[in-house]
């Protein structure tokens, strides 16, 4: 593994390269980004010995305003992945690629071997022009529709796990979105990505207002061949957070329609403690199974969870200034009582400088026995620049 950890220096230390060469004048661009290192370590049953994983990751952001109305973005990822999961899982580097594109290419393998792959992909290339109360938008973009902390009903372009905690930008999608601001509080949006047919493409409309102090949001449209329709809401209850969404997909060639919908209430206390608790309701998701269903279920707004219904609780708390604890549970209610369980612990362990301890655990009932089968833990260092 020297290449690997050679080629890993190279690209931690590319970006402050480029940040030296950088001079107090004003200017019209911005180059920012971040440089980590994760270590997994993995239990599985049936297996004698640890799987150890790394992945070294550098991510450059960079934007560029020729004048006061166009804005070019680019933001490219570049990582390298070696160790046991790479080596034991089939087409590892086929299944990189495949996740990292959506209607265009821009996602390439320098490396490509059965113990060690080296990837770099474009996740964000647009741009945008805005104008009064107007703003239009076109390349590979991040669409957030959603609302809710865990699960996002209305985030049709960009459906996201939540267990997936090492990809905070989240993918994107080749779209075009326009946006015209209907007052200081209100806002209608149209997007639709590229795809080969309608029924690979998304195209819809969100209307976002706020009254009572209460932010609002409807949407519609077609969602991969199927009608939708939805909504969302945040604001609060007394002193407790409240917000939630919903989404139901109108199957046009007499399949099975789909609701899903979830809500949150969050509340912040005096000696700050934070706890979020939330519930999902999936149409889709089944009532029985196992928990290896979390792993090979199909992610999408519709389908957001493997399991009918599910609970979310999240506490957090900040230990010193330097040192926050978190602790999250997702359970639901069927024969097999899956629990995903995901402690974390975050250290700042100088400015721009993180450390990030965390754990997931699945447990699940399997006759009179209640065991975790998977366990894994996760240990990051990132450096911001």
């Amino acid at each position: 593994m020297i290449r690997a950890t050679c080629a890993g220096i190279f690209l931690v230390l590319l970006p402050a390269v480029l940040l030296q060469a950088q001079d107090d004048k004003p200017k019209n661009w911005l180059l920012n980004g971040y440089a980590k290192q994760l270590q997994t370590v993995v239990a599985i049953d049936g297996f004698d010995e640890y799987l150890i994983d790394n992945l070294l990751h550098n991510r450059l952001n960079f934007k560029y305003y020729p004048d006061d109305h166009w804005t070019f973005t680019a933001e490219l990822r570049n990582r390298i992945f070696y160790g046991d999961l790479v080596k034991l899982t089939p087409n590892y580097a086929s299944q990189i690629e495949e996740a990292n594109n959506d209607f265009m290419d821009l996602s390439w393998h320098w490396v490509a071997h059965d113990d060690w792959v080296i990837n770099s992909t474009i996740d964000r290339i647009y741009v945008e022009y805005t104008s009064g109360k107007l703003e239009t938008r076109i390349g590979r973009q991040r669409i957030n529709w959603g609302i809710s902390t865990v699960w996002n009903p209305n985030d049709l372009f960009n459906a996201f796990s939540f267990t997936d905690f090492d990809y905070e930008e989240r993918p994107g999608s080749d779209a075009f979105r326009i946006r015209y601001y209907t007052g200081n509080t209100s806002s209608l949006e149209f997007a639709i990505n590229a795809g080969s047919t309608w029924n690979s493409r998304v195209a819809a409309a969100l209307f976002k207002w706020n009254t009572a102090q209460y932010d609002f949001q409807l949407l519609t449209g077609m969602a991969n061949g199927e009608f939708v329709i939805g909504g969302g809401w945040a604001g609060n209850i007394k002193d407790s957070g409240f917000k939630g969404e919903w989404s139901y997909f109108l199957a046009d060639d007499g399949g099975k329609n789909s609701f899903a919908i979830t809500g949150a209430i969050d509340h912040l206390f005096g000696n700050s403690l934070y706890l979020n608790f939330g519930y999902l309701y999936n149409s889709n998701g089944t009532t029985s199974g196992s928990l290896s269903e979390l792993f090979f279920f199909e992610l999408s707004a519709k389908n957001l969870y493997p399991f009918r219904h599910a609970l979310f609780i999240l506490n957090s708390y900040p230990v010193t200034p330097l040192l926050n604890v978190s602790l999250a549970w997702i359970y639901s209610p069927v024969s097999s009582h899956p629990l995903f369980v995901n402690p974390t612990l975050t250290y700042s362990i100088a400015q721009n400088w993180d450390l990030d301890l965390v754990g997931q655990l699945a447990f699940s009932q399997d006759g009179d026995t209640y065991s975790s089968p998977v366990k894994a833990l996760f240990l990051r260092f990132k450096m911001s620049f």
